[in-house]
């Protein structure tokens, strides 16, 4: 069966002398992976430049659901203008590299997530300032659309978060795993405008531990989540 669909890259592997496998979150067929035929030679017709993280894609692919690797048929780009942008490039390839590796290492091959698809589209439509919380906001956003969303029960009874619970509790919880109040007041920020709009007035400090307190929530909500490296470089950039 042939099918076309939009699709953003998340990972690409060399295969062969002149091809790639390329980790694809497809609209229509949810994470797929494909055999990219010939397009290491500088012959190619398509470019491996098109190839790079969280790159939109119009595909038309072959889907055999006998296997789990199968091969494109054509692409193209499909907003050929982003793949020139100038402006702000170590901040763009650092948050597109990490939002690649937040979805990388949370899906696996299923059923298609389209509400997750034009979720990961709009924020890549809308990938401009303010930036500051854009990598926290996108993994609330992930996060809602995979069924692992932190409630937000905030009070003055309940002020922290447990990543453990995935909720906020009191303070008679500690030492358990939850954040300190500064981390589960932004959180909660966040939360309320429905990770949105970033947290007034938020510190580096607390952003940088709050995203690095979310990578833990991951890890401890999605079995298969792993190492995550790509946020060393963004707190870099963000600074």
């Amino acid at each position: 069966m042939i099918i076309s669909t939009p699709g953003i890259v998340l990972h690409t592997t060399p295969y062969g002398e002149t091809s790639l496998i390329a980790k694809v979150l497809t609209r229509e067929l949810g994470l797929r992976s494909y055999i990219v035929k010939g397009v290491r030679t500088q012959a190619a017709r398509t470019k491996q430049g098109l190839f790079q993280p969280m790159t939109e894609l119009d595909m038309v692919v072959y889907n055999n659901t006998k296997t789990d690797l199968n091969y494109t048929k054509e692409l193209s780009p499909r907003h050929p203008e982003t793949l020139t942008q100038s402006s702000n490039q170590a901040i763009r390839h650092s948050l597109l590299f990490f939002m690649a590796e937040v979805l990388y290492r949370s899906l696996h091959e299923a059923e298609p997530l389209p509400a997750l698809y034009d979720y990961v589209a709009e924020t890549l439509a809308t990938l401009q300032p303010p930036l500051a919380t854009l990598p926290i906001r996108f993994m609330l956003g992930v996060a809602c659309h995979l069924g692992i969303e932190p409630l937000d029960n905030y009070s003055v009874a309940e002020p922290l978060f447990s990543l453990d619970d995935g909720r906020y509790v009191s303070v008679q919880r500690e030492p358990m795993n939850t954040l300190d109040p500064e981390q589960s007041q932004m959180l909660h920020q966040l939360l309320a405008d429905n990770c949105q709009q970033p947290a007034a007035n938020s510190q580096l400090s607390t952003r940088t531990a709050l995203l690095n307190s979310l990578i833990e929530y991951y890890r401890i909500h999605l079995a298969t989540f792993g190492e995550f490296k790509s946020h060393e470089i963004l707190h870099t950039v963000l600074a």
